[in-house]
């Protein structure tokens, strides 16, 4: 008999794996070409300047170089990828009984009605290429709140607004992954938070990608006002398929003078999913940008967040964890740029790798010459589950200044057998005492996120745990 089999299981996808066949959707020809770009713009009725954009976004995809650093991406082939996917709909609703049947059972079977009922000002919500639903609570709308989806907001009195801001954080020439979703994306929201407003309840999108071998591509462009107060939550999954799925979204905060915006994500792409997504926020004066962030699907992902603190006494306070299981190479982390004097950044990460994943936390603090007074802190902390997996710490400082206080900590080790000896002692079973020991490594991340997703990411990551004995 074989008393000591105990594990932590794989992540329990089940929730995300359903689907339903996308037969009655409308799909461009996968691969990248200039008529699929232009097939795109007509599908989405882009004004002149965005076909223009799209087709110029192309050009710079086509003769950028893939990231010659971080997990092999080798297994994605662009020419496999359908770029552009229109649910069975013909057009965005506003009320949850007027979606189509599949695609509303999709969102009820993730709980985002029931959420939207329940916590949430506003929602948003993505299936493929389109959004599908998108409402606003009419007290929020009162206070001068715009929360739309993205290509309606091109068309009315907000469209030089959005021409001012698009893609103007993260630029085409970024990366390839920034000129493919130049050239590519599709849905996605608009949110303007007009001067002293404070935004009471969070909004929330939430992005389900149904169609096989496909790419989602949503751009999500933020502003906040001088003074004003915003909770913007994000949420993702997809089902698992035997092809490789791609997603390259873009996310562009603007914070103004003192304003603050917190921005949670919770991450549950199947395994099949490549997630190259980008995020970028610039801070102004007094302002400050809190990201909550937890990475749990996709075979490989790149996703760094970016702060840029462009104004004096701006802060960005970034808590992220991540777990890889089997099969899952993460490589997760955060940037942040002080450009300003007495800016402050403070970085807390988690990561947890079992059964052969592989976890890698990626920091770039960056302090200029005109920041003085500027304070850092990260810390780091990696916990490994088995001798198979991995975990790797990559922190880079670039200061440029005598004048900062700057200060980085990082941790990697195993379940303390000890700990779990000590727990077992005192009555704790071995399977409940290294649950007890994830779900405390993790809970600085769990209470910074609104109730239902701390429920949803500790049925996640924490108790996963099963017991065998025999």
């Amino acid at each position: 008999m074989n008393t000591d089999k105990t594990y932590v299981a794989d992540i329990d996808r089940s929730l995300y794996d359903f689907r339903f066949d996308d037969r009655d959707s409308y799909k461009v020809k996968s691969g990248l070409t200039e008529d699929i770009i232009r097939e795109i713009s007509r599908e989405k009725g882009d004004p002149d300047w965005m076909r223009d954009f799209r087709l110029a976004s192309l050009h710079i995809f086509e003769e950028t170089a893939m990231p010659p650093w971080g997990p092999d991406i080798s297994g994605l082939d662009m020419n496999n990828i359908v770029t552009y996917v229109r649910p069975n709909t013909e057009r965005m609703h506003t009320r949850w009984e007027d979606v189509p049947k599949d695609i509303l059972t999709t969102f009820e079977k993730l709980g985002i009605p029931q959420s939207e009922r329940e916590a949430l000002a506003g929602v948003g919500a993505q299936y493929d290429s389109e959004l599908v639903y998108h409402s606003v609570k009419k007290e929020v709308a009162e206070q001068g709140v715009v929360y739309t989806d993205i290509e309606s907001a091109l068309h009315g009195p907000y469209a030089d607004m959005i021409r001012e801001h698009f893609m103007t954080l993260v630029p085409p020439t970024d990366h390839k992954f920034a000129a493919l979703h130049g050239a590519v994306w599709s849905g996605g929201s608009f949110v303007y938070v007009p001067p002293g407003v404070t935004v009471e309840i969070p909004l929330q999108s939430y992005f389900r990608l149904n169609a096989p071998g496909a790419g989602q591509f949503e751009h999500t462009l933020i502003i906040v006002d001088e003074g004003a107060n915003l909770h913007f939550i994000e949420g993702c999954s997809a089902p698992k398929y035997n092809v490789a799925n791609l997603h390259a979204g873009c996310v562009e905060l603007f914070v103004g003078k003192n304003a603050k915006l917190r921005y949670s994500t919770i991450e549950n792409w199947s395994k099949n999913m490549y997630n190259l997504n980008t995020k970028r926020a610039r801070v102004e004066e007094g302002g400050s940008i809190e990201w909550v962030s937890g990475s749990f699907g996709s075979h490989v992902s790149y996703l760094y967040p970016t702060s840029l603190l462009t104004g004096r006494k701006a802060s960005c306070t970034f808590t992220g964890v991540t777990f890889a299981g089997a099969g899952q190479n993460l490589d997760t982390g955060c940037q942040v740029l002080h450009e300003a004097p007495d800016t402050t950044s403070t970085v807390n990460t988690r990561s947890i790798s079992k059964s052969g994943g592989v976890s890698t936390f990626r920091s770039a603090i960056v302090v200029t010459k005109d920041a003085e007074g500027s304070k850092s802190a990260v810390s780091c902390q990696s916990l490994m589950l088995d001798d198979i997996s991995r975990s790797d710490t990559i922190p880079a400082m670039d200061i440029r200044t005598a004048k900062a206080d700057i200060g980085h900590e990082a941790k990697i080790g195993r379940i303390s057998d000890d700990a779990v000896f000590y727990l077992m002692s005192r009555g704790v079973s071995e399977e409940e005492a290294k649950a007890l020991i994830v779900s405390g490594f993790a809970e600085n991340v769990s209470k910074e996120l609104p109730l239902e997703y701390a429920v949803e990411m500790n049925n996640l990551i924490r108790l996963e745990m099963k017991g065998a004995i025999g």
